[in-house]
């Protein structure tokens, strides 16, 4: 081996322990070993950045942006409403949830998809009386088989998808994963909802889920009646059904500025009338939404004064790259320097309620602050956890569902059919979104996960300049030494399992950085098709389902799950023995070798 081919193998070694180790945070190990890449003569000073301006880099970015922009404008309320039922048996509500999981992580972030249906799924548990743990895992597993099958749906393909461009004729489009991905999450998702739920450690223990919402009073909102409402010339009481399937209790009515006490029920609503309202914030923005109705205005507000005015709760999930994590909030001086309490944490279906301030925080645990309305999005990014649920924070404006997803589905049919690239396409959805008013400009950096995007941009070099100095042919000939005799499908087998180990253990987009060039040196050495062997490589390492620290989705459910370190091998690995099974032949069917 060269000495430049010593150096990166070193760097790359030292990236994956570190990894492994978990004591620092991802983006700083990436960001370092580049920074001595640099030192030691392997990257050229010139190209240092240019994983930053990658087309990779940029489509991550702008993919959460446009995400959020989709939950903002109520498209996912509509779907959600529209399907979830809490009656349905377990199986059919997994397979119902895990089918609209895996259909919006298809079109944007899976961690995003998954970040928004978790509260949905929670909530749908509580009324159902079961522990959500019981359906957690399927919805998270659903939502990363989905990510498969566009080009957008999971940075590991975005990331072949580009080295395919650098190293071949061209990137894929976006529905180049779709045969592929389709198939493999079809019947991910069958397996999911039929048997892989009964897998899971602890499935029969009963008892309704803690809410750790329980125990802090809701707030006391008003919701006004315009003109053309549904309810108009309906009495109180015909609300009170809905009112109870959305978790809000009607506690009054204003007319003309006055509060009208005594017996209401067989009140008739008219235009102008204000509803009294106690729920959560996300309950209360749910049956807002539901019922066409409208937040008070400024002079109403006024008038309306709650315990707590002022202050908003939040829901944030901790994470091994948080802030917090291993530490409490006196430690990082949460209330000083963020003005922000810890009223809750919620440990694997345990809530602490003592000493809060001083108890040692740890990856999965929920914590329940009150924080200034306003900071909920600045806290939670201060802290780098993920929000649980938006609460206060995301006001949905439904009038711009269609407006929001025409704009994206514009772009993906344009990007498509080779009109503009796909990053151009995502930036003018996003240009589009905040001048339509879906997206405020003020969210649009808080929604960037920017660990991600440091990644990304220390790792790109790093795999260029493996593959500049022969690294990675070196690797794929020690793989094909190894298989030497077998079938060129067997080779694309072991390259499937072994990329799919590493991304277990390691950050997905890493092992993808990785993997392809391997994929394509393999693939040289075989005198076959490429493609095959990238499709592996995508499949592969979007495919961590052994362990909470293989995909952040896993990570995201292990805190509302209750679930330990150990339990998700027994869902996970029938599961990906599965994903080889059923992907292997559908990539040979749809890209010959």
């Amino acid at each position: 081996m060269s000495f430049d081919q010593i150096v990166l193998f070193a760097l790359f070694a030292g990236v994956f322990a570190m990894l492994l180790w978990g004591k620092f945070r991802y983006d700083l190990i990436a960001f370092t070993a580049l920074m001595l890449g640099v030192l030691l003569g392997v990257v050229h000073t010139e190209d240092a950045f240019s994983g930053f301006g990658h087309e990779a880099t940029i489509i991550v970015a702008l993919v959460l942006i446009v995400s959020a922009g989709l939950v903002r404008s109520g498209a996912v309320l509509l779907i959600t409403r529209t399907m979830v039922d809490s009656g349905r048996r377990l199986g059919a509500h997994i397979a119902i949830m895990g089918t609209i999981g895996a259909a919006l992580s298809g079109f944007m972030n899976n961690v995003a998809a998954l970040a928004l249906l978790m509260p949905v799924d929670i909530q749908t548990s509580r009324k159902a009386g079961r522990a959500p743990g019981l359906s957690l895992m399927p919805l998270s597993f659903a939502t990363i088989l989905g990510g498969m099958i566009t080009l957008i749906g999971t940075p590991p393909n975005i990331i072949v998808a580009s080295i395919r461009g650098q190293y071949l004729d061209a990137p894929y489009r976006m529905f180049d994963f779709a045969p592929v991905g389709f198939v493999t999450a079809v019947a991910g998702l069958l397996f999911v909802a039929t048997i892989g739920w009964r897998l899971i450690p602890r499935a029969t223990d009963g008892g309704a889920p803690v809410d750790p919402m329980e125990g802090y009073s809701d707030y006391t909102s008003e919701l006004v009646v315009p003109e053309g409402a549904k309810i108009v010339g309906k009495r109180i009481e015909e609300l009170y059904e809905q009112a109870e399937s959305d978790d809000v209790l009607i506690v009054g009515l204003i007319r003309d500025g006055k509060r009208r006490y005594g017996n209401q029920r067989t009140t008739t609503i008219v235009a102008g009338d204000a509803l009294v309202i106690e729920a959560t914030p996300e309950a209360l923005d749910e049956f807002r939404a539901s019922q066409n109705l409208k937040f008070a205005d400024g002079k109403r507000e006024e008038n309306l004064r709650a315990d707590g005015a002022g202050l908003s709760k939040i829901e944030v999930v901790v994470t091994g790259d948080s802030r917090i994590n291993g530490r409490t909030a006196q430690g990082i001086g949460l209330n000083w320097r963020r003005h922000a309490v810890i009223l809750g944490i919620r440990r694997a279906g345990r809530k602490i309620r003592t000493r809060i301030g001083k108890t040692p925080v740890k990856t999965g645990d929920i914590l329940l602050l009150l924080v200034p309305t306003g900071q909920e999005a600045a806290v939670t990014e201060w802290l780098g956890c993920l929000p649980l649920a938006e609460r206060g924070l995301a006001v949905t404006d439904q009038t711009k569902i269609g407006l929001a997803v025409g704009l994206f589905m514009i772009a993906v049919a344009t990007a498509s059919f080779g009109f503009v690239i796909l990053p151009v396409a995502l930036g003018l959805v996003v240009v589009g979104y905040v001048l339509f008013g879906i997206l405020p400009i003020r969210e649009i950096y808080n929604h960037v996960e920017w660990p991600v995007v440091v990644l990304l941009g220390s790792m790109i070099p790093l795999g260029t300049a493996l593959e500049n100095s022969g690294g990675t042919e070196l690797i794929a000939n020690g793989l094909v030494s190894l298989t030497q005799g077998l079938p060129a499908w067997a080779v694309l087998t072991l390259l499937m399992v072994v990329t799919m180990t590493l991304s277990d253990v390691l950050n997905n987009t890493a092992t993808a950085i990785v993997a392809a060039p391997v994929g394509i040196q393999m693939a040289g050495a075989l005198d076959r098709n490429p493609d095959p062997f990238l499709m592996a490589v995508a499949v592969a390492a979007s495919c961590a389902f052994l362990t909470p620290i293989g995909h952040k989705n896993n990570t995201l459910i292990l805190g509302p799950g209750g679930y330990r370190f150990g339990d998700y091998w027994r869902m996970g690995l029938p599961l990906e023995i599965l994903v080889v099974a059923v992907s292997i032949p559908a990539i040979l069917f749809f890209w010959p070798l």
